[in-house]
């Protein structure tokens, strides 16, 4: 179970039995690293990122405490690497491909007049904080927003399963996964238009329909530590905010 003080386990608690429903004071975002880029393309597209950094700025102008994953896919996806590189290598690769994303979106915001911390599971001492979870709660509780990199620091984890892990260590109310869809569907909504969307899924449901939510590895992690997902469409103006906020918005994920 995720440590937590009794007040902090109460706000949880109250959350989850309002259907997660409620305003939240602390949460996860899990950004994608090709939401950084324009469709189709690869590296970072400054005005798509200064775009994410406003979004997040309405949220942070609510009072909310917020820490950020970031992934790596717009400049490195290790499930591309080919016969040359080794899937460790590859995943390291991965690793250092967030803690760029990272750096960058710390700018962003940095030009909005919001504090932020980067921290980083592996070492990388002169770009970075290394990630301690007792300092990233503090620089939450200071008002600024923490950006966690690389990862868990270890291969063959994702950066989804980085961002539940993240999300039960700082105690956070939800896990707001930012993706490319309004929601989650019963099929690829792309490919088939008879898929359905599902205002709440319930962990196990997720997993046992393998509806591509996140990895099975974070679903269970969440599901473990009773750390409500919420799904949603990035790319709507004010989708963070509403998120936060409470709002009815995307799909939400509970025991």
């Amino acid at each position: 179970m995720k440590p937590a003080s009794s007040d902090s386990a109460s706000q949880t608690d109250s959350a989850i039995s309002k259907g997660a429903r409620g305003r939240y004071s602390r949460v996860l975002l899990k950004l994608s690293g090709e939401s950084l880029c324009k469709e189709g393309e690869h590296g970072i597209d400054s005005a798509q990122l200064s775009w994410i950094a406003r979004e997040i700025k309405a949220a942070y102008d609510e009072g909310i405490q917020i820490g950020i994953v970031v992934g790596g896919g717009n400049i490195w996806r290790g499930a591309n690497r080919g016969e040359a590189i080794g899937r460790v290598t590859a995943d390291y690769m991965g690793m250092l491909a967030t803690v760029m994303n990272a750096m960058a979106l710390q700018d962003a915001l940095e030009d909005l007049q919001i504090p932020t911390r980067v921290q980083t599971a592996i070492e990388v001492a002169k770009l970075a904080e290394p990630y301690i979870r007792r300092r990233a709660i503090r620089h939450l509780e200071k008002k600024r927003v923490v950006i966690f990199a690389g990862g868990t620091g270890n291969p063959y984890f994702t950066t989804d399963t980085a961002a539940a892990l993240r999300a039960v260590e700082i105690e956070a109310q939800a896990l707001l996964k930012a993706t490319q869809v309004d929601g989650v569907y019963t099929d690829d909504p792309k490919k088939n238009k008879n898929a359905k969307k599902l205002e709440e899924v319930r962990f196990m449901d997720s997993i046992r329909d393998r509806l591509k939510v996140m990895d099975a590895t974070a679903l269970t992690l969440c599901m473990e530590n009773q750390m409500p997902v919420l799904v949603f469409d990035l790319h709507i103006k004010g989708n963070i905010a509403l998120a936060v906020s409470g709002k009815k918005v995307g799909t939400l994920i509970k025991e």
